[in-house]
């Protein structure tokens, strides 16, 4: 009887574990149950897209980028520059102390190994970096990659947060002007070359602006604030940049008033020389310096044969902490939109100047390497382009394939191969189709859809008499010629085209 109670109380023991461990396993499928729910809920709510102020570029789209960059990298080389390349990020106290005003629109990153660092907000900082740390006292360089700016984007006029920058800098000690002159040429170039259009470039210089606001009255503390506001004239109003100035920037209303006299200047050199004889201009000495290397400039810039595609401007401050000297900016005049529609305003599409004391400020000794560059807005050269293109209905083709090797009959695959092989090595771009028997009329299709020009044809017939069928995509003609002149025979045709 107690062994009997014994194995009662086991086997009810027994049937509460179990009981409990089907309750358990009814908690965790329960439990299970609501985490797959919520993943999917989570699921169900993502949505696929790229991150605000960044975009993805199509094949077509490409094409058009690559030719742009093409004609801007050809003219860097054409007046000798270098090509150069930096890190994407940089440590976060280089860039920091170089923007002031701006050094919140920076992307910092989580610290990684004890540094703490920040996505590039231009090109120029690490190039007086990379000057620097090198010791190079003279250097002649272009460099072309993406910057990051976290400010508020306007896909519309060309602007994003992340970017891509075309910069030529020239770093070294020479005799005033001229670098900067020449700077002034390439960007002129550049926007000839790329026909978007009539264009003027501004022209100021940082001396003459800050003696402009040493003789308005503006505390010197607040010369570099000031000018960042000055800066947002061509997006505000000077309405609204005076309101700025002195609503939060506490700047007096009478001093910002004489900025606003000031601000109304432009002109050629006829109004460089109005300026040496401004009764408040003329008592500052640091203007003076200014608007002796403008008067020198315009001249270089006369015999450039560019003079008429620049204006002094006293509205321009390039609102950078780093410029020293001759600053510019590029804009358009009008868009490529048709007469009599309404014109696209992107800003300025380049822009650059001097800057003689940033490379002093990464070397542990001080010592200085003047420097000037200029940069091109590449996006915003990008979107009206594009919107050119559409204007016009030009097509793009998103391949540079020119020659389709193409069979009408099966297990003719090696037969492709080995043709196709042959083309390759001699340097001819060619395609086809990744099928062991297609049928013709897909791969006519193709090279039509594809713009192709040549098509090159093989089948039983062609095999047996040692030929080819070559044929003209475009005009539907083919003729025959001999295997071993096929390569001759394309070569020569497209060389002609």
């Amino acid at each position: 009887m107690g062994c009997f109670n014994c194995f009662r109380r086991v086997s009810e023991d027994a049937c509460v574990v179990k009981r409990l461990d089907f309750t358990y396993i009814a908690v965790a499928k329960a439990a299970l149950t609501s985490e797959q729910l919520k993943q999917h809920q989570e699921k169900t709510n993502f949505i696929i897209k790229v991150p605000k102020g960044t975009r993805d570029l199509s094949p077509q789209q490409m094409v058009v980028r690559e030719k742009i960059l093409d004609k801007i990298i050809s003219c860097f080389k054409r007046h000798g520059a270098k090509g150069l390349d930096t890190p994407a990020f940089e440590l976060k106290e280089m860039l920091t102390e170089k923007y002031e005003d701006n050094f919140g629109l920076m992307y910092d990153l989580k610290d990684q190994g004890g540094e703490l660092l920040s996505l590039r907000y231009d090109l120029t900082v690490p190039f007086a970096r990379y000057l620097a740390m090198n010791k190079l006292k003279k250097m002649k360089r272009y460099q072309v990659g993406k910057v990051w700016r976290r400010e508020s984007p306007a896909i519309v006029q060309g602007r994003y947060r992340e970017f891509c920058q075309c910069d030529f800098d020239i770093a070294g000690e020479f005799d005033p002007m001229i670098p900067d002159a020449e700077c002034l040429r390439i960007m002129c170039e550049i926007l000839s070359g790329l026909q978007l259009g009539d264009f003027l470039i501004k022209v100021n210089d940082r001396r003459v602006v800050d003696g402009m606001f040493a003789v308005c009255g503006v505390p010197e503390s607040k010369f570099r604030t000031v000018c960042s506001s000055m800066d947002k004239l061509d997006k505000m109003s000077w309405e609204d940049v005076r309101h700025e100035m002195v609503a939060k920037k506490g700047l007096a209303p009478e001093v910002a008033d004489r900025i606003g006299n000031y601000v109304q200047y432009h002109g050629g050199i006829s109004l460089v020389e109005e300026l040496f004889k401004d009764p408040r201009l003329s008592q500052s000495q640091l203007a003076l310096q200014g608007l002796e290397d403008l008067k020198l400039l315009f001249e270089y810039l006369r015999l450039f044969g560019i003079a008429d595609k620049i204006s002094l401007d006293l509205s321009l401050a390039r609102g950078l902490d780093y410029y020293t000297g001759v600053i510019y900016e590029a804009v358009l005049l009008e868009s490529p939109a048709q007469a009599g529609k309404e014109t696209l305003s992107v800003g300025s599409v380049a822009a650059g100047g001097r800057y003689d004391s940033l490379v002093a400020q990464f070397d542990p000794k001080g010592h200085n390497v003047p420097c000037v560059g200029l940069s091109i807005g590449v996006e915003r050269i990008f979107y009206l382009v594009e919107q050119k293109m559409k204007i016009s209905g030009e097509k793009v083709r998103t391949t540079e394939t020119q020659v389709f090797v193409a069979t009408p009959q099966k297990n003719f695959l090696r037969e492709r191969l080995k043709i196709i092989a042959e083309l390759w090595d001699a340097g001819i771009k060619a395609e086809m189709l990744y099928k062991n028997n297609p049928k013709l009329l897909p791969q006519l299709h193709y090279c039509e859809k594809a713009d192709i020009p040549l098509m090159v044809i093989i089948g039983e017939q062609e095999q047996n008499e040692g030929v080819i069928k070559l044929r003209s995509v475009a005009s539907r003609e083919e003729v025959t010629i001999n295997r071993e002149s096929l390569v001759a025979e394309i070569q020569k045709r497209l060389s002609e085209s």
